[in-house]
């Protein structure tokens, strides 16, 4: 059983990463200091540091968080789509995730920012892009479908145009029609992966 010390310092921790989270949104990775974050929890920067050695692991925290949120949500889980090859749980599975683009946005475009100045939340964007091909992979691999030298490019095509597309969201909204970007996004997905 969790001591109320213990759990006051998860709610800490929580409370640095609601508030450096909001922050950085407000105000960007770059500008936003430790000090900025332990006035908002209204703490000191030494309690800061007993939680997160620096503000890129702060960060990374928030990164692990987003994928979190994006990985629980699907059921069945993105290897099991792309091994069943079928037109509708692909259809499925993406407009969940361009339903989720608003929960994940404050996240996504931190952690881009944080990527152009820290290294180590690169390789953590890096790890997540790598972490969602190799499990396409897997159910290409699993359905033994298309050559095998070929299945890795597929599926990085396919999750790099998700991408992409999400990227451009989070910055500019909707531009074009969400249906029809579905609808062309699943083709796209289908004849990669599925076809």
């Amino acid at each position: 059983m969790a001591s109320i010390r213990d759990a006051q310092k998860q709610m800490t921790r929580r409370l640095f990463l609601d508030k450096g989270l909001k922050l950085f949104e407000e105000k960007g990775f770059a500008a936003t200091t430790v000090d900025d974050i332990s006035a908002a929890v209204g703490t000191t920067r030494a309690t800061f540091y007993s939680h997160f050695p620096s503000k890129a692991l702060l960060m990374r925290s928030l990164v692990e968080r987003s994928n979190e949120m994006l990985t629980e949500a699907d059921v069945p889980p993105l290897h099991s789509v792309v091994e069943s090859g079928d037109r509708e749980l692909i259809r499925a599975w993406l407009a969940r995730k361009f339903d989720q683009w608003a929960d994940i946005r404050p996240y996504v475009v931190a952690a881009h920012q944080a990527a152009a100045s820290e290294p180590d939340i690169q390789a953590a964007l890096d790890q997540w892009f790598d972490t969602a091909i190799d499990d396409m992979v897997a159910g290409l691999d699993s359905a033994g479908r298309f050559d095998p030298a070929s299945r890795r490019v597929r599926c990085a095509l396919a999750f790099g145009e998700l991408e992409f597309f999400s990227r451009r969201w989070m910055r500019l909204g909707w531009t074009v029609d969400r249906d029809t970007s579905l609808d062309l996004m699943v083709e796209n997905w289908c004849f990669l992966l599925a076809e």
